[in-house]
Formats: C-alpha cells, sequence, structure tokens
C-alpha cells in the first residue's frame, strides 16, 4: 500500500481527505506521522504556489513517499482578493480568527450585502515522483456578511454565507459544509486524477 503524506497536523483536515480518498489504497499519514517536524516557509503570492512549495518541501524529506499539500484562504471580490494568501494572519498574528474576523468587517463596514461577494479557495498539489505532478483547485463562492453567526466551523466561516443553504458555514453540519465546501471540491478532482495515475 502506498503511503500518501499530508502535509498538515489538522486532524479535521485529515480525517476529511481520509473520507474522501477511502476508495483508493493508500496509507494517509499526518506529518506528526511521518515523524517529519520542519516549518515551511510559504512565500508564494497564490494559493497554488504556497501549495506547492509545501509540497515539495515535504517530497524532499519523504523518501518513497507521495506528499499531498493544501494551502486555502478566503478571497474577497472588492478587497482585491484579500485577505488572501494571508488568510490566516490577515489581522498579524497568526490563526487569531477574532481579530481576523473583526479586521475584515471593519473593511468592509460601508459596502452593501451585493457587494460583499466572497469566495473560499482550496489549492492542492499531490507529488506521486518528480514527474508526476497533479494540480487541483475548489472554489465556492458566498457573501461576507456584517456579524457572526454560527458556532461551527473555523475562520471566516461565521462570516462566509452561502445563499442556497441560507446559512454561514459555520451554521451548517459538518456534512453540509463537507458537501460544497472549497476542499471537497478539490479532493472530488483529485480522486478523478489518482484513478489515472495509482
Amino acid at each position: 500500500m502506498k503511503k500518501l503524506i499530508v502535509a498538515s497536523n489538522n486532524k479535521h483536515k485529515i480525517e476529511e481527505i481520509k473520507d474522501i480518498l477511502s476508495k483508493f489504497p493508500l496509507n494517509i499519514v499526518s506529518l506528526k506521522e511521518a515523524g517529519i517536524d520542519v516549518d515551511v516557509d510559504e512565500t508564494g503570492s497564490t494559493f497554488m504556489e504556497n501549495s506547492f512549495i509545501k509540497a515539495s518541501e515535504i517530497y524532499n524529506l519523504a523518501k518513497d513517499s507521495m506528499v499531498l499539500a493544501d494551502d486555502s484562504g478566503l478571497s474577497v471580490e472588492v478587497l482585491g482578493g484579500a485577505p488572501g494568501v494571508l488568510s490566516a494572519r490577515f489581522a498579524g498574528e497568526h490563526g487569531n480568527d477574532k481579530k481576523n474576523n473583526q479586521k475584515l468587517l471593519e473593511l468592509l463596514k460601508n459596502y452593501k450585502p451585493e457587494e460583499r461577494k466572497a469566495k473560499f479557495v482550496c489549492a492542492m498539489v499531490l507529488i506521486k515522483s518528480s514527474t508526476e505532478i497533479v494540480k487541483v483547485q475548489g472554489e465556492v463562492e458566498g457573501i461576507i456578511i456584517d456579524e457572526e453567526r454560527g458556532h461551527n466551523g473555523f475562520g471566516y466561516d461565521p462570516l462566509f454565507y452561502v445563499p442556497q443553504f441560507n446559512k454561514t458555514f459555520a451554521e451548517m453540519l459538518g456534512s453540509e459544509k463537507n458537501s460544497i465546501s472549497h476542499r471537497s471540491r478539490a479532493l472530488e478532482k483529485l480522486t478523478m486524477e489518482l484513478v489515472n495515475i495509482l
């Protein structure tokens, strides 16, 4: 069984990836489970660039294993695509969801609802070998509302409203969110590619 190292230690992310890729003969492990302790410097200007940087660095450390990396975040139209690759550290401190959400609301306070279009983007890179590299991207569109709603999810989920569900990501059940999320859409594309390379 081929080993697939996911360039992450995020349990939620790894479970989601394991679930969606369960039909393939893969032993899916986290960085920690693979014995890799490295902090990759993501210097790219796009989600795909950062994902490739991460996948390449881990692949060079993980001999004879496939590597899957992803980079994701929020892109708001009227903010020129911001927070973009800075999504996790938008307000300066990495992973401070509250401050990131407050900064986003402040920047959008003078915009009407119809001007608050946004999308979550997930770029994934799978490296099987130096010559077999798969790149896929998934997106989901929504609107940034003017106050947080819901207690599920994380990051910008309480502000990201999806009209077709009449809910924010943070108001959805995990199964609802996973049915349309940017990561699940990227993974769907990846499964189609895996059929050809495994």
